[in-house]
């Protein structure tokens, strides 16, 4: 009678545990989800994917891309949306058959974290909106514009010039120290605006690869470039978005930039 009884709860529990793991399933969803519904907003592309996408995708999915589709662009993304969720949500989760992206293993795929995987999934679940992007604050200290430049470096720039901003031989070149860099502030402002292409020496070292244009906004640029200038034991000087702002009015200019360091005309801001 016992063992009849046994048999019978483990039956029971057998049935019952799809529906237990799908409860957990949900709690650990809700939990993950917290940073944006906590506002009970859903996420939108300005505000909560594009972020995403420059930090973790950029390095393929940019306007200089020829075989992959540039996410970085609203129109683009919106379209390729349910690819999208199939390769960042479904293909991790196992439900999909093409190659998971990022990349399995790769530094992208390791930056992405659960969180963020969700948010594009709820994102294209609810329609992909657009939404409006953060407004910019008010004048800022120097100090408040380090520390700003910062986040952004740590979630769009590492993952190419690498944390310590000495980049990766004969790939990215470094930051640090960059005699390139320190050169001419205007030119780093219109590389960050305009993105570049083709060969370039930095500290004696030739470098060949493509860096993309993010839609940053004036402060942002003027944030990561200061936080750039003042670490890494470059020259300390602080970018501001007037400057910036005049930089991306000017005609535009072809990304690739001269291979030599010619020095430029001091900036009126400086």
């Amino acid at each position: 009678m016992q063992t009849s009884t046994f048999f019978k709860l483990t039956r029971r529990i057998s049935t019952l545990a799809p529906a237990v793991l799908a409860a957990l399933g949900c709690f650990a969803t809700v939990g993950a989800r917290a940073q944006y519904t906590s506002t009970n907003q859903s996420p939108t592309y300005l505000r909560d994917v594009l972020p995403i996408f420059m930090g973790n995708c950029s390095s393929c999915h940019n306007q200089q891309s020829r075989f992959v589709y540039n996410w970085l662009d609203y129109k683009t993304a919106y379209g390729d949306r349910w690819e999208i969720r199939r390769r960042i949500w479904d293909s991790w989760k196992g439900r999909y058959y093409k190659e998971a992206m990022p990349i399995a293993n790769s530094p992208e795929s390791l930056a992405l974290n659960d969180d963020q995987r969700l948010i594009i999934r709820d994102w294209v679940d609810n329609g992909a909106p657009i939404g409006v992007a953060p407004a910019e604050g008010g004048p800022k200290s120097k100090a408040e514009r380090i520390q700003l430049g910062q986040r952004l470096f740590s979630s769009i720039c590492a993952a190419c010039h690498q944390p310590t901003g000495q980049g990766r031989p004969n790939i990215f070149p470094p930051l640090a120290g960059s005699d390139f860099l320190n050169a001419d502030k205007n030119r780093a402002i219109r590389i960050v605006i305009s993105g570049r292409q083709g060969e370039v020496v930095v500290n004696g070292a030739k470098y060949n690869n493509n860096m993309p244009s993010f839609p940053l906004t004036d402060s942002d640029i003027a944030n990561v470039l200061t936080f750039v200038y003042n670490s890494f034991g470059n020259s300390g000087l602080e970018v501001k978005p007037e400057e910036v702002k005049t930089v991306r009015a000017l005609p535009a200019m072809p990304v690739a930039a001269p291979t030599t360091v010619v020095p430029a005309a001091k900036s009126a801001f400086e």
